[in-house]
C-alpha cells in the first residue's frame, strides 16, 4: 500500500472524505436507537476493531520491530483516542446542527490545525512554512463554513 500511485492515492483519499460526511448522521442515528451514547460509541467502535483484527490475520507482515516500539513516541499510539474524540462529538451533536455545518466546522477546524502542524512539523512529519497562500485558504475555508452554518 506504501507504494501506491497517485493515479489511485488521491481518488481514494476523496472517497474517504467523502465517506467521512456519512459517519456522524449514522452515529447520532445509532445513538437515539441506543439511547446511551457510550454504548453507541462503543458499538460504533466494534465494525472497526473487527475489520482491523481480519485484515491483521489476512495480512500479519510487517511485524514490528523491538526497536521500532522501543523508540516509538510515548503519544505514537493516540491517535485512535484523538480520532475518538470527534466520533464521539458528530454522535452526540450532529442532530443538533446538522451534517452540513457539523462537518464544515470539524474540516475547517482540521484544515487550522494541520496547517500549525505543517508549520511547526509536529509529530514527526516534514515541515511545511505558512505562507500567504496557506492562510489564505485557511481564511475562506473560515469563511465557508460560517457561511454555512448561518445559513
Amino acid at each position: 500500500m506504501q507504494n501506491i500511485s497517485a493515479a489511485w492515492l488521491y481518488p481514494i483519499i476523496l472517497i474517504a472524505g467523502a465517506l467521512q460526511a456519512w459517519g456522524p448522521p449514522m452515529n447520532g442515528a445509532l445513538r437515539k436507537s441506543l439511547t446511551n451514547p457510550w454504548l453507541a460509541s462503543t458499538v460504533s467502535f466494534l465494525p472497526i476493531l473487527a475489520l482491523l483484527i481480519v485484515l491483521f490475520l489476512c495480512m500479519p507482515r510487517p511485524l514490528p520491530t523491538v526497536e521500532g516500539v522501543t523508540t516509538m513516541r510515548w503519544w505514537a499510539p493516540l491517535g485512535g483516542l484523538v480520532g475518538s474524540f470527534a466520533v464521539i462529538t458528530g454522535l452526540l451533536f450532529v442532530d443538533k446542527i446538522g451534517a452540513g455545518p457539523f462537518a464544515g466546522l470539524t474540516i475547517t477546524a482540521n484544515i487550522l490545525m494541520s496547517l500549525a502542524v505543517d508549520h511547526f512539523g509536529m509529530f514527526g512529519i516534514q515541515q511545511h512554512s505558512l505562507n500567504m497562500w496557506r492562510v489564505l485558504g485557511g481564511a475562506l475555508m473560515t469563511g465557508g463554513i460560517v457561511l454555512i452554518a448561518m445559513f
